[in-house]
């Protein structure tokens, strides 16, 4: 993919997305936001990939929007933005969206951008000395990355307004408090627990977990009654599925099941 502000690989069905600018913090400009879609892409087209692992090298996860490179730009910013937030909109989107779990890992910082990457993902593993802060407004700009979306929805309104207009810092502990994230594990064990997890995931039933996924998405502005007809059509076109047979099939023979992802 010719990727030049991530590192990209994959490993036992899990795709390792790694943030690669440590120099700036991992902050996001136009070629990472490229490079961030045309890896999702990827993940999204590629059978072989069952889990996602997203992380960022250095000292921190990602410290948001490059903000050298927005002042940089002058009076053409306002342009500048437009043209790249749909690359890193459509990389967010398809991440929300995929089959596969997300699960991110998060050390150090993760403001503006980088707390939306991380609270939009399935699964938020940080580590204890972790923070977390929405940071825009200090900026004097506003959020995206789905941030908008995905706060006010997880920490409620008006939780959600304090956060984006005073931007105080969260710890790992009020994350996972508030439900911003999934766990908080010490720092030297951020990594090693969350590819633990990604493999487990990565042998699961990826089709099953991705309309789950959607279903779950999907459920917070349907009626009860529109949910529960999509619930009944999810479950019903998954029981064609190979995984859902050998599932049943494992569960009846006392055995673990050997889900193909399909």
């Amino acid at each position: 993919m010719g990727l030049k502000s991530l590192l990209f690989e994959i490993r036992d069905n899990v795709a390792h997305i790694t943030l690669n600018r440590p120099e700036a913090g991992n902050s996001i400009n136009e070629e990472m936001a490229k490079d961030l879609m045309h890896a999702v892409l990827h993940c999204d087209e590629n059978p072989e990939v069952r889990v996602v692992l997203i992380s960022g090298a250095g000292k921190i996860f990602c410290g948001g929007g490059d903000l050298k490179d927005f002042s940089a730009k002058g009076n053409q910013l306002p342009k500048y933005l437009k043209e790249v937030t749909p690359y890193f909109h459509t990389a967010m989107s398809r991440l929300i969206r995929m089959d596969a779990p997300v699960i991110a890992a998060v050390h150090g910082s993760a403001a503006g951008a980088g707390m939306s990457i991380a609270i939009a993902c399935d699964i938020v593993m940080a580590a204890e000395t972790t923070q977390f802060m929405v940071a825009y407004t200090r900026a004097g700009l506003t959020p995206d990355g789905s941030l908008t979306y995905f706060l006010p929805r997880i920490v409620g309104l008006k939780r959600a307004l304090e956060l984006t207009i005073t931007n105080r810092v969260l710890s790992a502990q009020e994350a996972l408090q508030w439900g911003l994230i999934t766990s908080v594990v010490p720092d030297n064990e951020l990594l090693i627990r969350a590819k633990a997890i990604a493999v487990q995931l990565g042998s699961g039933p990826t089709r099953a977990y991705g309309v789950s996924k959607r279903l779950l998405h999907r459920g917070w502005t349907e009626t009860l009654e529109t949910q529960v007809e999509n619930e009944s059509q999810a479950i019903a076109n998954s029981a064609r599925t190979a995984d859902a047979r050998e599932g049943i099939t494992a569960f009846l023979e006392k055995r673990s099941p050997k889900y193909q992802g399909k």
